[in-house]
C-alpha cells in the first residue's frame, strides 16, 4: 500500500483544546494507526510542524509529543511549499487574520470556531478562500458525538413523529479561582479578549440545531454575568466582564421551538454536561454526549397532577436505551479525516467558512438580542 504525505501546519495546539483533541487524540492518533486510507487504497499520511510565538514551549511540546518540526516563524512556515494545509485553534480574535495569511499563502485552510468574533470578518475570509479556490472547514464537533449521531438516526428513522420541540441543557460549575483552580482560560470571561458564552456556544448550537433538527429563523436571547470577580492563571484577581450564562430560545423550520441553556455557573445534576431532551407527537428523547435513551407513544405514563399524595410512579422507568450499532470514533479525529480526504481526494464536505460565518452570525444575533431585549429574525447570508 502506497503512502502520500500531507505536511499540516498546525498552530494554537498549546492550548487545552488544540492539545488534547486536535494535535494528540487526532492527527497523532491518525499518524499512529498508518494515516487516512484514501478511494484508491492510498495512506495519507499527515506531517505536521507545530507552530507558536514561545519557542521554549513549543520545542517542549514536541519533544514530549514526538513531533519532529517546530517553529516560531509563522511566515516562514507558510512559505513553505511543502505543507499544503493551514490548521488554528488559537484565540478567536487571532484567528481571521491567520486565516487570510494563510488563504493567500496558497494553503488549504481548517480552524476551530469561532472563525471571528465579527461577522464582516467572517463572511470576508469565507469570500476570501472562495474566490482563491482554497479548500476550507470548520470545526464542528458536537454532529459526531455518539448521543447526538444516535439522537440523528431517530429523526431520520421517523421515531418522533412531527418534532415538537427541544430543550437543550449545556454547562457545568467553572471555578473562580481563588480557593480552587478553574478549569477554564481566564480570558473565555474577559470581553476583550474575544471572551463570552454567547460567542462561543451559539456558534455550535447553530450548527448543531441546523443539521440535525431545522435551520434556526429566529432567536431570542438573555445574556448574564453572574460572577464578575474571578482569578487568573497566576492567581490574580480580575473583573469578569463577559457573559458567563446564556439562555436562548430559537425557533426553527417547521414550526419547532427550541430552548437552550449554557452556563458555566450552574451545578451538574443530570446525566451528561451537554442533554437534549426532544419531543415529538409519536415519541420522545434525550441524548447527551454518548447515550441516548427514547420513550414511545405507547410506553408514556399517563400521570395526573395531585400534590397531596407522593408521586406514585418512576419517570425513568419507561425509556429504552438506544443501541451502540456502530464504532464511533473521537468526534474531532473523524471530522479530521473527512477534512483530509476532501483535502487530498476532493470528498464532500459541507463544514465550510461559510458555515462557520452562519455560528458568528447567530452569537451576534444573540447578544444584540440580550442588548435590545427582543426577538430577532436569522436572514440567509450570502458571502
Amino acid at each position: 500500500m502506497t503512502e502520500k504525505r500531507i505536511g499540516i501546519i498546525m498552530h494554537g495546539v498549546t492550548g487545552r483544546m488544540g492539545y488534547n483533541q486536535h494535535l494528540v487524540r487526532s492527527v497523532k492518533a491518525i499518524m499512529e494507526d498508518g494515516g487516512v486510507v484514501l478511494k484508491d487504497g492510498t495512506r495519507l499520511m499527515p506531517d505536521p510542524i507545530i507552530v507558536g510565538r514561545n519557542a521554549t514551549k513549543i520545542e517542549r511540546l514536541a519533544k514530549e509529543e514526538g513531533i519532529e518540526r517546530w517553529s516560531d516563524d509563522l511566515d516562514a512556515c507558510l512559505a513553505n511549499s511543502d505543507d499544503t494545509l493551514f490548521f488554528d485553534a488559537g484565540t478567536t480574535q487571532m484567528r481571521g487574520g491567520l486565516l487570510r495569511k494563510a488563504i493567500e499563502a496558497g494553503k488549504a485552510v481548517y480552524c476551530e470556531k469561532p472563525t471571528s468574533d465579527d461577522l464582516g470578518e467572517a463572511l470576508a475570509v469565507a469570500k476570501l478562500a472562495r474566490e482563491k479556490g482554497i479548500k476550507n472547514g470548520v470545526v464542528q464537533d458536537k454532529l459526531f458525538l455518539p448521543g447526538i449521531m444516535k439522537l440523528k438516526g431517530l429523526i431520520d428513522s421517523g421515531f418522533f413523529g412531527r418534532i415538537l420541540s427541544v430543550r437543550g441543557e449545556f454547562g457545568y460549575w467553572v471555578f473562580e479561582g481563588d480557593w480552587r483552580e478553574a478549569q477554564r482560560p481566564s480570558w473565555n470571561y474577559r470581553k476583550d479578549d474575544g471572551g463570552g458564552i454567547i460567542l462561543d456556544m451559539l456558534c455550535h448550537w447553530r450548527y448543531v440545531l441546523d443539521h440535525t433538527f431545522g435551520a434556526v429563523k429566529s432567536v431570542s436571547c438573555l445574556g448574564a454575568t453572574h460572577i464578575p470577580d474571578r482569578w487568573d492563571e497566576n492567581g490574580d484577581h480580575y473583573t469578569a466582564d463577559a457573559d458567563d450564562a446564556a439562555y436562548a430560545t430559537f425557533e426553527l423550520e417547521g414550526g419547532i421551538i427550541a430552548q437552550v441553556n449554557s452556563s458555566w455557573c450552574t451545578r451538574v445534576q443530570r446525566d451528561d454536561l451537554v442533554t437534549f431532551h426532544v419531543d415529538g407527537t409519536h415519541g420522545s428523547a434525550v441524548a447527551g454526549l454518548t447515550s441516548c435513551v427514547s420513550q414511545h407513544r405507547v410506553n408514556t405514563p399517563k400521570p395526573v397532577w395531585n400534590p397531596d399524595v407522593p408521586n406514585p410512579l418512576d419517570f425513568y422507568k419507561n425509556w429504552d436505551e438506544v443501541p451502540t450499532t456502530q464504532i464511533f470514533t473521537n468526534g474531532f479525529r473523524a471530522q479530521w479525516e473527512m477534512f483530509l480526504r476532501h483535502v487530498a481526494e476532493d470528498a464532500p464536505w459541507e463544514f465550510d467558512l461559510m458555515a462557520g460565518a452562519r455560528g458568528v452570525q447567530l452569537a451576534q444575533l444573540g447578544l444584540q438580542s440580550w442588548a435590545e431585549r427582543r426577538w430577532l429574525d436569522v436572514p440567509d447570508l450570502v458571502a
